[in-house]
């Protein structure tokens, strides 16, 4: 990205202002002395910062900066690179240029470059620094600014050079293994809803018969209705997909920044969405209040809603709309009266909830939970869900083998 801006700002540095101060002093004691010796030299105190702004300020300095980002859209903790290329046409101070690209905290420090731009016949002078963002969000780069100052440090001179360009910083993602046995398809013993079938027979699918079909399945309702042999289609199972809830509250979650427990079940969250996902399964991403953040087979749309996910001021939770699949729930610090509407709202009874244990990330400023997670996980339990226990030391690969050991294991079919 490239922009000129012709903003600028030019004044005069303490040491100028302490010299006209000085020159002034020494000009009224040269008058009130009748010296003339001093009178004089209190003028060129004076003159001389004066003269040095009216230099910066009419520096034809023309610069031209183009920064370009390794990659606009990166996963937390990684590491890209921006590249400021420096051209420059006309008159140069002898001092250089300071340039400073101006960073949010969670990027780290604003990098500073001294550089002697090059001449119009030479190539541009090449800058970089590294970028390695802790946090998800979308950050902003920039401004870069450009100062030049006089060789004697009376005056500076100041122009921004290049706005600000967003960088997208999305969760991290663990490599998951391993899926449950009919987990987020209908079928099998985890699932919550088996095969989608109709009240009657009726409803069976049937076609015509073909050479070659057994007689096993032929439809002898179908054929008496019809007068023609029909024959049963194979049933098929249903996709019920996986609802994923995440549980963003505020006041349910400790820790600050890369660490906090928010970002830890951001970063579950993700790494099951994306393992899911990555075998076929339809996933919907919701969060406590019932709002959805995503929905269908696509990752990256996915990563981007979480990217872009805040703290919300919700008192409880929500069940979401019943949609036939399996709810998978990543909560923060909850009770049995917080978790009653996931319980009675959940179809079947079959669900599957991550406590986490807030305190393991309550700071020694912050206010530990009144509840931890006994009384929730029994309460689950009871119900018939599947209950596992999320802390800071344990990685989403650890809580995800735990849930595959605890159903039915299919590893490596990616079915």
């Amino acid at each position: 990205m490239t922009e000129t801006r012709h903003d600028s700002s030019t004044g005069l540095t303490t040491l100028g202002r302490c010299l006209i101060a000085a020159g002034l002093a020494s000009s009224v004691c040269g008058v009130a002395l009748d010296e003339r010796d001093l009178l004089r030299i209190g003028v060129l105190v004076m003159v001389l910062p004066l003269l040095a702004a009216l230099f910066t300020s009419r520096i034809r300095l023309v610069v031209r900066v183009e920064r370009e980002l390794a990659a606009t859209r990166m996963t937390a903790r990684s590491t890209t690179e921006a590249v400021l290329s420096v051209h420059s046409r006309g008159r140069l101070p002898r001092t250089g240029l300071l340039l400073t690209d101006a960073l949010p905290d969670v990027l780290g420090i604003s990098p500073r470059f001294f550089a002697h731009p090059p001449r119009r016949s030479e190539p541009p002078v090449e800058l970089s620094y590294p970028l390695t963002p802790l946090v998800r969000g979308v950050h902003m780069v920039g401004p870069l600014t450009m100062r030049v100052s006089d060789p004697l440090g009376l005056a500076d001179y100041e122009r921004e050079l290049v706005g600000r360009v967003p960088l997208t910083v999305v969760p991290r993602v663990t490599p998951l293994s391993g899926l449950p046995d009919g987990f987020g398809r209908g079928e099998g013993e985890s699932g919550s809803t088996g095969l989608r079938r109709g009240p009657g027979e009726h409803d069976a699918l049937v076609r015509q018969y073909e050479p070659g079909d057994p007689l096993r399945k032929v439809h002898w309702k179908s054929t008496a209705r019809r007068d023609e042999l029909m024959v049963r289609l194979e049933e098929r199972p249903w996709h019920g997909g996986v609802t994923v809830l995440l549980d963003h509250r505020g006041h349910a979650h400790r820790g600050k920044g890369a660490d906090a427990s928010l970002e830890w079940a951001i970063e579950l969250v993700a790494s099951v969405c994306r393992h899911l996902i990555t075998h076929g399964r339809r996933v919907t991403l919701v969060t406590e209040n019932g709002v959805t953040l995503s929905n269908g087979r696509d990752p990256e749309a996915l990563l981007d809603a979480l990217a872009l996910l805040r703290t919300s001021n919700q008192p409880g939770l929500i069940c979401p709309p019943a949609s036939g699949g399996e709810l998978f729930a990543v909560l923060g610090a909850v009770d049995p009266g917080t978790v009653r509407p996931l319980v009675e709202g959940a179809e079947g009874g079959h669900g599957h909830a991550v406590l986490l244990d807030v305190a393991a990330w309550t700071g020694p400023d912050e206010t530990r939970p009144k509840t931890g997670v006994a009384a929730a996980s029994r309460a689950f339990t009871e119900a018939g869900w599947s209950v596992l226990t999320g802390r800071p030391e344990r990685g989403p690969d650890r809580v995800w083998n735990d849930f595959c050991r605890r159903l039915p294991v299919r590893l490596g079919t990616g079915r």
